[in-house]
């Protein structure tokens, strides 16, 4: 019962007036605290959070989260996933899904002095964040290389069988790449590149350390970011696509 009624206010959120109701009646305050309680509610309360804050609507909801301090709610999630959750609770590819988009969505809707309060946190206990931005990055980069394998495999069977793959099969391939952990993997890097570019040096001298130690690529990760320009934004109108498509490609031709 409670997870229906967090679904139904999630879809409710889709809408820019609900965005504004939800608000202007504390909506981000009580998921706020929820998220502060640890109880079997936080799951939801950070869904519900994710999809007020997401997009271009979301940027005022984004603003006055900050204003209530959400980011010290929010970055103790990012850091450590709950274990233990129970089953009706999300898993643990949804909960870092959440969070990575909350993150997310700040950064690209924040500004001024809420924007520099933002980045500041990936500086906090020497690059503690950062340093988990890379734990995560890589954690679901192996995740996508294992259905990439998979995915090439079918490919050539179908060859060998003469079939050919047209653009239906290859949206499929690109969804299951997507519930397979390359969405996910798409909003680490995102966070990865807009922070390296805005925020402290030692951010991005950090990311590429740790890029070396870990035999990593600045290669792999520009050509993740190109493809999710690529596919950004397919339900937006085209003036909106275009502009958040420039926008991630300059933030590969920064990186």
């Amino acid at each position: 019962m409670m997870e229906n009624l967090f679904d139904c206010l999630c879809s409710s959120l889709m809408l820019q007036p609900n965005r504004e109701r939800f608000l202007k009646g504390e909506g981000l305050q009580l998921m706020n605290l929820m998220l502060r309680e640890r109880k079997l509610s936080r799951g939801s309360a950070l869904k519900v959070l994710d999809h007020a804050m997401t997009g271009a609507e979301g940027a005022d909801n984004c603003n006055k989260f900050i204003d209530i301090l959400g980011l010290r709610t929010v970055f103790p999630l990012f850091m450590k996933t709950p274990r233990g959750q129970k089953k009706k609770g999300p898993s643990e590819e949804e909960h870092e899904e959440h969070v990575c988009s909350v993150i997310t969505s700040l950064l690209k809707n924040v500004t001024s002095t809420q924007r520099l309060r933002l980045l500041a946190k990936f500086t906090e206990n020497d690059h503690a964040k950062v340093d988990r931005l890379m734990e995560l990055h890589f954690k679901y980069l192996d995740k996508v290389r294992i259905v990439d394998n998979k995915i090439e495999g079918e490919r050539q069977r179908l060859k060998a069988d003469g079939s050919e793959i047209d653009e239906s099969m290859e949206n499929n391939f690109y969804l299951r790449r997507l519930d397979s952990g390359l969405f996910i993997l798409q909003l680490i890097d995102y966070v990865m590149m807009e922070i390296c570019a805005s925020g402290a040096p030692s951010i991005k001298q950090r990311v590429l350390q740790i890029l070396s130690l870990r035999g990593g690529s600045i290669k792999t990760i520009r050509n993740i970011m190109r493809e999710y320009a690529g596919n950004v934004g397919d339900d937006k109108e085209p003036e909106v696509r275009e502009v958040e498509q420039k926008r991630l490609l300059q933030l590969v031709d920064k990186f």
